[in-house]
């Protein structure tokens, strides 16, 4: 189980880094590229996915 929340954590990361470099326009082939609110949602999407790695890893007493 928490193999599968680290994926899924890792996914949102990674997403959200995806999205991240389109609004800022380094990634190029989508309707996304260019658009500065692409960047912050971004931001916020991999903030969530470092909240649910933290989650997925932490010590369970």
């Amino acid at each position: 189980m928490r193999l599968i929340r680290i994926v899924l954590a890792l996914l949102v990361l990674g997403i959200g880094a995806l999205w991240s470099l389109q609004g800022l326009g380094l990634v190029h082939g989508s309707f996304m590229t260019g658009q500065r609110q692409w960047l912050y949602i971004g931001i916020v999407t991999m903030l969530v996915g470092l909240i649910g790695l933290y989650w997925a890893n932490r010590r369970r007493i």
